[in-house]
């Protein structure tokens, strides 16, 4: 006979999934976000309405803001978290050798797209610029820059500076002392993981925004970037539209159908959610909650290997701007001060790519990423302040490309390593609607990975 209290928790239960039935879900109401933002950004910008467009900006801004807060403390603990985690899984170094072969192979094979695609369509020859006007942006990157900026000089600064890279740095040190150490660091290891979950809560409630935050940012963009601005790079824009897209639809799913075995439609099925929030935040970082709860809870990869995979690919693996976007511009630029490269220069470009991807790390887009690129050639630095104009209309879609293949990488070595449960990916995708978040995994004993992704899996399902 069941108590009083479970009747009351199951009709509770029913009672929720019968009002989440009545409303769109999580996915729908990005879409639909995404569509009234065209149209009122359409609006303040055909009409002038200054009240219009202040409001979309203002609310545009504060959800970025408001990933951003999170972003200093939700790196250093799911870092510290991961690497601890890792002393539970057998082959942890396999493992991580795996997951940086497959992040480069991925993203040597989106930098190919990108120069092909540079080389196919010549963004640009016939574009009339300013060239005077063209100024170095205040940031640059640099190969010395960017091995001095890995550590930094005071720990409490890099957190104040929000300097994403030197965060990671400490994260890795601690979490590898932390596992050297042993049994007494286990408070720094449990501290981690509370603050880590504490984050992660307060970071989905802002995830919870994102339709409102889609419809600022998206209505701020079109009120913002005219055709006349967009005109003259019209076809730099495209190509790199066009050649993310080739790295989503094509290049990653062959990799995971051919090296993991793994339905491409089932994957993005179940990373669809994340992708679009990457796209409208711009922020891999941001999205890095999202993108670790779909890779466990909808495509089934064990818990263990994702909290490491997943952060450590949202602040390294980025084959949007750190592939396709730097080999599209280093040749715009080169072809807009008349500068030939040579094969030279576009292995150049790949070699860059994929060894320097990390310090995109650091700053929000890939004007460092690019300006190293630049550099490296010797091409002029300023013409990276040409692409300025445009660089949050293409930023979107790098970005989505960047949380796909942080996600889709890390199913491919999840498949290859027994640590993908199939049956998860293969069912039809949990709702996201439940305000449920990561939560580290611990363990007592050195259980075997698929063993605890089976049990975990079992356990959503009941959910």
């Amino acid at each position: 006979m069941s108590s009083p209290s479970s009747t009351t928790e199951a009709g509770a239960s029913t009672t929720r999934r019968r009002h989440r039935g009545l409303r769109p879900s999580f996915g729908m109401q990005i879409l639909l976000a995404l569509v009234l933002g065209l149209a009122l950004g359409w609006a303040a910008r055909e009409f002038q309405v200054g009240w219009l467009s202040a409001t979309l900006e203002g609310v545009g801004s504060l959800f970025v803001q408001l990933l951003k807060l999170a972003v200093p403390p939700l790196v250093f603990t799911a870092i510290v978290v991961s690497v601890a985690n890792l002393r539970h899984v057998e082959n942890a170094a396999r493992l991580v050798g795996q997951t940086l072969l497959w992040f480069a192979v991925s993203g040597f094979l989106a930098v190919l797209v990108g120069i092909g695609l540079g080389l196919a369509t010549n963004p640009g020859r016939g574009v009339t610029l300013d060239l005077g006007a063209a100024q170095a942006p205040e940031r640059t990157g640099s190969w010395t820059d960017f091995l001095t900026g890995i550590v930094p000089t005071n720990p409490v600064g890099a957190f104040v500076e929000g300097n994403v890279l030197q965060i990671v740095f400490l994260a890795l040190v601690v979490g590898v002392a932390a596992v050297k150490v042993g049994a007494k660091a286990e408070p720094v290891v449990r501290l981690s993981e509370a603050v880590l979950e504490v984050t992660q809560k307060a970071l989905w409630w802002v995830i919870r925004l994102a339709p409102l935050g889609t419809l600022g940012l998206i209505g701020h963009a079109v009120d913002g970037y005219g055709w006349d601005l967009l005109r003259p790079l019209a076809t730099f824009t495209v190509d790199v539209y066009v050649g993310c897209a080739i790295v989503l639809l094509v290049v990653y799913p062959l990799l995971l159908a051919v090296f993991g075995k793994v339905s491409p439609r089932r994957f993005y099925a179940g990373a669809w959610p994340a992708i679009q929030l990457g796209f409208v935040s711009r922020s891999s970082v941001g999205t890095m909650p999202l993108t670790q709860r779909v890779t466990t809870e909808r495509i089934g990869v064990a818990p263990e290997y994702a909290s490491f995979a997943i952060p450590f690919g949202a602040t390294s693996k980025m084959d949007g701007c750190a592939a396709v976007y730097p080999a599209l511009a280093a040749i715009f630029v080169a072809q807009i001060f008349g500068i030939d490269l040579s094969f030279l220069d576009y292995a150049l470009i790949a070699f860059v790519s994929v060894v320097g991807s990390a310090a995109t790390a650091g700053l929000t887009g890939a004007i460092v990423m690019l300006t190293l690129t630049l550099s490296t050639l010797g091409l002029p630095l300023a013409g990276a302040g040409l692409l300025l104009a445009i660089d949050p209309i293409v930023d979107m879609m790098r970005t989505a490309t960047n949380v796909a293949g942080q996600s889709a990488m890390t199913t491919l070595v999840a498949a290859r390593e027994g640590l993908l449960d199939r049956d998860v990916l293969a069912a039809p995708p949990v709702s996201l609607d439940e305000d449920r978040t990561p939560t580290p995994v611990t363990q007592t004993d050195d259980t075997d990975v698929s063993t605890t992704a089976a049990r975990t899996t079992r356990e959503h399902a009941r959910l």
